[in-house]
């Protein structure tokens, strides 16, 4: 395992998409706003505040427009959402959008679960809306969901999956997500994808997105990073799952995940301290627990006081000291 010497790395924050989503308590849209404009001073590189999904899709976003058009941007962060078809892209570029984010699964099964088309009609359709990008000079990123396995299928081929980069890339996307929707991936097969897609294409933004389900989110994110990977996704206090997989668990904690690289050294630009406090308000906005270990802990070299009668304790060993010195 390689120390950080510097490197920077970019931070992307999914939980007011990505974890709201899958909440069962509606977030008030003020509440939402006031989040995410904490969210902004905190270093991010870029934050995923909402979806342009349909409100009877994805209830718990039906705030969008709302929640886009009255959030204070900063300078320097990127404000993304996910866009499903031209419909949602033509209400984010009302919303003044910074880039769309489309999804599609490279997993067939899963693609019919999630999005109720076949790979090949989800990717006609998202092509549409990669040429009305394109006229609007928007950046796309497209999150390609199941690159390290399906729930319902098992192992994806790494064939399929560069297949589906390699079409994506023909219609000059600017950036990939890769993404493990579902907790699947391990750590050399993180390496191995990650390392192939960067020697194949060098020119796109490559981000990774992992998810916690089976305890191995920290360190799939460490051989992502050590395969070259820049941009990582998270989601604050781990909030999120996926409903095509019992168990399934939101993205890896950004408090944790930050906490971690700051500790090998690497620059993620992200006020750790910040993340935490805001953790604290998130946890009670969605009213249960977070799975987060720093937020509950703190950072490694957190003080702690002494027993209370520590004083007493110290006394007493230096009296036995002073007792066995004269014996």
């Amino acid at each position: 395992m390689k120390t950080g010497n510097g490197t920077r790395l970019f931070i992307n924050e999914v939980a007011t998409r990505d974890g709201f989503q899958m909440e069962s308590r509606f977030i008030p849209t003020d509440d939402k706003i006031a989040l995410i404009d904490r969210l902004s001073a905190l270093g991010y590189a870029k934050l995923e505040v909402t979806s342009f999904t349909s409100a009877k899709a994805i209830p718990a976003l039906r705030d969008g427009e709302e929640v886009m058009q009255r959030i204070a941007r900063r300078p320097g962060v990127v404000y993304t959402a996910l866009v499903p078809n031209l419909r949602g892209a033509e209400r984010a570029l009302e919303s003044r959008i910074d880039e769309f984010n489309i999804v599609m699964s490279v997993s067939e099964t899963h693609n019919l679960a999630n999005l109720r088309m076949t790979r090949e009609q989800s990717f006609a359709q998202l092509a549409g809306v990669i040429a009305l990008a394109k006229q609007a000079r928007v950046p796309v990123n497209v999150s390609l969901s199941c690159v390290f396995g399906c729930p319902m299928e098992g192992e994806v081929p790494l064939a399929t999956v560069l297949g589906w980069i390699d079409r994506f890339a023909a219609l000059e996307v600017e950036g990939i997500t890769l993404c493990d929707t579902t907790g699947m991936a391990h750590p050399t097969q993180v390496q191995a994808v990650c390392e192939a897609v960067l020697a194949r294409w060098p020119a796109l933004a490559w981000t990774a997105h992992f998810h916690n389900t089976r305890g191995m989110g920290l360190v799939n994110t460490v051989a992502a990073v050590e395969a070259g990977i820049r941009r990582l996704d998270m989601s604050l206090g781990g909030i999120g799952g996926c409903p095509y997989a019992p168990g399934a668990t939101g993205n890896v904690a950004t408090e944790d995940v930050v906490h971690m690289l700051q500790c090998m050294g690497y620059d993620t630009g992200m006020d750790l301290d910040g993340l935490i406090a805001a953790a604290a308000e998130l946890e009670s906005l969605v009213q249960h627990e977070l799975s987060s270990q720093v937020s509950r802990s703190g950072h490694r070299l957190t003080r702690h006081a002494p027993p209370q009668d520590f004083n007493d304790i110290v006394a007493r060993a230096h009296a036995r000291e002073h007792k066995e010195s004269h014996a």
